[in-house]
Parts: C-alpha cells; structure tokens; sequence
C-alpha cells in the first residue's frame, strides 16, 4: 500500500504561515527553543541548568522523592538524573538520603541552600520571562498561557 502523496502546500516548512498538519507541534517547538535560551541565560549566573532547576522543581513540590521516580518526574533518563544529582549534591542544593527499609533506594531532599537558589532563580528569571511575552498585550498572555495549559494537560 503506498501512501499518497501530497503536493508542496500543506508540507511542513518550521516558519511561520506554515499550514502543514505539522505547524502547531514545530511552533511550540520554536517557542520552547526560545523560551529554554531565555531561561537557561537567566540560570547561568546562578551555576545551575534547566535540568537542575527541573529536579529542584520537583523536590520543591513533592519534597524528598525517590531518585529513582525523578527519572520521569524531571523528563530524563537514569544515568541522566544520576548526573543531575551527583551536581545538585556537589553545589550543596541537594543530598541524597537513605530510605528506611531499602537499602537499595535513595531519595533526593532540597537543602536549605537549594530552596535559597530556587527563589533567586525566579528573580533572576522575570526579566527574561516578561521578555519573552514582550511582544503581547495583557490579554494576549493570560489566553496564551490558558491555550497552553489545556493543550499540556487535557481534561480527563
């Protein structure tokens, strides 16, 4: 069976007025492009990435977590979040702790100078993430971050 083909309008081009059933996933892809360079320039200062700051995320609302559960909580692979870790626990930002009744198991907790940088990183980030929207009128932003939300986490 082949498949048919389709004629130059509707390809995928990645810029803008693209109309292929491709454009929404390749426009949310340049715009998280974008928005991961702003922030990564924001946490630069700070010593950290945005793989540091997804798991400081992580710890921040779920408290201490399972190394092993950060794997997909933080979007990573296993030796990933170990390397991740292994940072965290070198700045001081995390440690890992023993978990009572697994001698295999370690979770990861925030330190005291973790939660210091977490709050600095969003002071740091402001700028850059009202840079980001810059471009928009109020209106514009609360209904891109609403589209977003529901396109991130449909209902159901």
């Amino acid at each position: 069976m082949t498949a048919p083909r389709r004629t130059g309008a509707g390809r995928a081009t990645d810029g803008p007025g693209d109309a292929s059933p491709f454009a929404l996933g390749l426009l949310l892809r340049q715009a998280h492009a974008r928005a991961g360079a702003l922030m990564s320039e924001a946490l630069r200062p700070l010593g950290i990435e945005l793989r540091h700051f997804s798991v400081l995320i992580v710890l921040v609302n779920q408290g201490p977590t399972l190394q092993r559960d950060l794997v997909a909580a933080a979007g990573t692979d296993k030796a990933g979040i170990m390397r991740i870790v292994d940072d965290l626990e070198r700045k001081g930002l995390a440690e890992r702790q023993a978990v009572p009744g697994d001698r295999r198991a370690r979770s990861v907790a925030i330190t005291p100078a973790g939660i210091e940088l977490f709050d600095a990183a969003h002071v740091a980030a402001e700028p850059s993430a009202e840079g980001l929207v810059a471009g928009l009128d109020h209106g514009e932003r609360e209904q891109l971050v609403q589209l977003l939300t529901k396109l991130a986490y449909p209902a159901g």
